[in-house]
């Protein structure tokens, strides 16, 4: 019988090296992104202080849409910017989650980006 390799082992692998090299501060937290067959989810995080700051998804009560696919990451991008911008927070580091940066987790950024937030 043939093993297959477990993806979501994989990704989480590659999500503990990234996450050795960075870390959310108080002055520029951590935005991370978590990416599911249906939804998509980003929220920052100030690591020191072990605290989500602000949160945003594809399945909260004011988002409209399917959240499986590049629009809606985008619109979650640009949401959570608009909140962090409310709070105060202007500049983060952008945490892939282990996900290769293309498709939806890309547009999260470039919609963040759009919202203002200087990742």
């Amino acid at each position: 019988m043939v093993n297959k390799p477990d993806k979501n082992e994989a990704r989480l692998r590659r999500h503990r090296r990234v996450r050795g090299k960075i870390s959310g501060t108080a002055e520029r937290p951590r935005l991370d992104v978590f990416r599911s067959a249906k939804h998509i989810y980003a929220q920052i995080i100030d690591d020191v202080a072990g605290v989500t700051l602000v949160s945003a998804s594809s399945m909260d009560k004011d988002f409209e849409g399917a959240g499986g696919n590049i629009e809606a990451a985008t619109q979650v991008g640009k949401k959570i910017a608009e909140k962090a911008l409310a709070k105060g927070i202007s500049e983060v580091v952008f945490d892939r989650g282990g996900f290769v940066y293309h498709g939806r987790v890309k547009a999260v950024a470039e919609g963040a980006r759009e919202g203002g937030l200087k990742l």
